[in-house]
Formats: C-alpha cells, sequence, structure tokens
C-alpha cells in the first residue's frame, strides 16, 4: 500500500467497521414528526467532521439559517470546546459529539442556567436506558461512569447563548474510546463502562428523545425546576451532593467543604468548615473524596 492508499483509507468513512457512520436520512425519519403532534426536532444534519458544532450552530442561528430544533452532528470535532475552553477531542466515530439549538420561550432568561443541569438529566435518563449504563452527574455538566471501581468522565454538556433568545447546547459522548485513546487518566467511554449496546445510533436518538421529553416539560412549567421535577431527578443523580469538593471560582478564588443542596437557580450549595453556606454559580468543582 503507497502512502496516498493508506491515506485514503483512514480518511474513508468504513475504515473502522466497529465504528460505523450515522445515517442522517434514518435519524430525520425517526426523530422529526410535523403535524399537530410534530416533535421538538426540525433536522437533523450530520457532517463528516468540523472544529466545533456549537461554534456551527452559534454561527448558522446568528445567520438565520437555523431554527429551534436544529441539530448538527459530527463525526469528528477537531476544536471542540468544553467548559473554561477546555478542548474535547476524540478519534472519528468513536463517540456522539452534536448541539441542538432551542429557543426557551416563556422561561425566564434567569431561569436559562438550568439547561445544562436539565441536558444532564436527560443524557444520563437515556443512556441507561439505551446503553445499559449507570451515569452520574458531576455539576455543573460532566457525566460520570464507573470503570473497574473508579468514577470516569464520559462525556460533558456546554450551553452557550445565540442571540437574546436562543441557546445552543453541545453535548460530547465517549462510546467506544478505547483504553488506549483515553485523552487523561480520567476520561472514560460506555465501552469501557461495559455498555450493552455501542451502537451511536440508537443512543443518539435516545438522548435526543429525552432531551426532547424534559425539555418540553420544563418549558411548559416555565422553566421552574420545582414544578417539572427538574431539581429532584438532578439532586437524585448528582455524585457531587454529599461529597467533599474544593470549588475552584473566577478570580484566582476556591471555597472547600460540602455539597449539600442545590438552590433555585442550580446553583451548587457548599458548606464550609466555618457554618457558612456558600452558592456557587460558575466554576471548576473537585470531590476531593467520595460520599
Amino acid at each position: 500500500m503507497t502512502p496516498r492508499d493508506a491515506s485514503d483509507a483512514n480518511d474513508n468513512r468504513w475504515s473502522d467497521l466497529d465504528r460505523p457512520p450515522l445515517n442522517a436520512t434514518a435519524l430525520n425519519r425517526a426523530l422529526v414528526r410535523d403535524g399537530e403532534h410534530g416533535s421538538l426536532w426540525r433536522d437533523v444534519q450530520v457532517v463528516e467532521r468540523t472544529g466545533s458544532t456549537n461554534s456551527d450552530l452559534v454561527a448558522l442561528a446568528g445567520d438565520g439559517k437555523a431554527d429551534e430544533g436544529t441539530v448538527l452532528v459530527a463525526e469528528e470535532q477537531n476544536a471542540g470546546r468544553g467548559r473554561l475552553d477546555r478542548s474535547w477531542t476524540a478519534p472519528a466515530r468513536s463517540g456522539l459529539f452534536f448541539s441542538v439549538l432551542l429557543k426557551p420561550t416563556g422561561v425566564p432568561v434567569e431561569r436559562w442556567g438550568w439547561l445544562p443541569l436539565l441536558t444532564g438529566v436527560a443524557v444520563a435518563t437515556a443512556l441507561s436506558r439505551a446503553a445499559g449504563v449507570d451515569t452520574a452527574l458531576k455539576w455543573p455538566n460532566d457525566l460520570l461512569v464507573t470503570i473497574e471501581g473508579e468514577e470516569r468522565k464520559a462525556g460533558g454538556i456546554l450551553a452557550e447563548r445565540a442571540g437574546t433568545d436562543s441557546v445552543v447546547v453541545g453535548i460530547g459522548i465517549n462510546v467506544t474510546l478505547r483504553a488506549d485513546e483515553l485523552p487523561v487518566p480520567g476520561a472514560g467511554s460506555l465501552a469501557l463502562a461495559g455498555a450493552v449496546s455501542t451502537d451511536r445510533d440508537t443512543v443518539l436518538r435516545a438522548v435526543l428523545r429525552s432531551l426532547e421529553d424534559w425539555y418540553l416539560r420544563w418549558r411548559d412549567a416555565a422553566g421552574d425546576p420545582v414544578a417539572s421535577g427538574l431539581q429532584e431527578t438532578y439532586a437524585a443523580g448528582c455524585a457531587t451532593l454529599g461529597r467533599v469538593v474544593r470549588a475552584e471560582l473566577p478570580g484566582d478564588r476556591s471555597i472547600t467543604g460540602e455539597a449539600v443542596a442545590l438552590d433555585g437557580d442550580g446553583r451548587l450549595v457548599i458548606a464550609t468548615e466555618t457554618g457558612v453556606q456558600q452558592p456557587v454559580g460558575a466554576g471548576d468543582v473537585v470531590h476531593l473524596r467520595p460520599a
């Protein structure tokens, strides 16, 4: 095989038979419903590779080329972003890397901060059903699985404003990532966690259906986290609550204490050694020891 042939084989969408490509036509047929009982999802687009599906969808929304319910999926991302501008990269077709455009009409802007937490609940629910993997939520947006008794990060969520009326929510899930492909020691994947299914088509459908269910329930409740059941459900699946944590805050500050609750704005409440209960709305949380 010549170098050119090797390159062509690596670029071929069928070069890794364990990681077949997604079928956009089948996804649209399964997820997009018109009529009186139409679905949230209006268009599911699949691209071979891009820098960041979030950046692309924010740009499309800004140009008026995408409406609520648009889903943009990339088989490969080479400039994916997590919180705090961290990079997110993985081999082609080894995971699900996608973004959705939402317009929470009727929900006060101050409640939009629940969207990443809502997405976490939806994804964890879907992964349990479709992949048979118990997924815990690390506040505010990490998806944790257990591999050989150790918590590992198998996914993450990033929400960004897109103009005045829209939010783009990006989701990354490591599906078939192998041990020798892990980007950092604390990473994991559904396959390594013993998933009963790693069919990305099945998992993506389950995630989008679960996200539609939770989002519409929350929106119909005007974003009320109690009335929609979101606050209670997130707390029940949150691995951060009940643990001693360190919250790294903007401005090079940090707080250490026990994570005791979520408040009505989705902030993590940390009880410090001095007895102060400090709500944290932004920052990086480190689990210091198990509950």
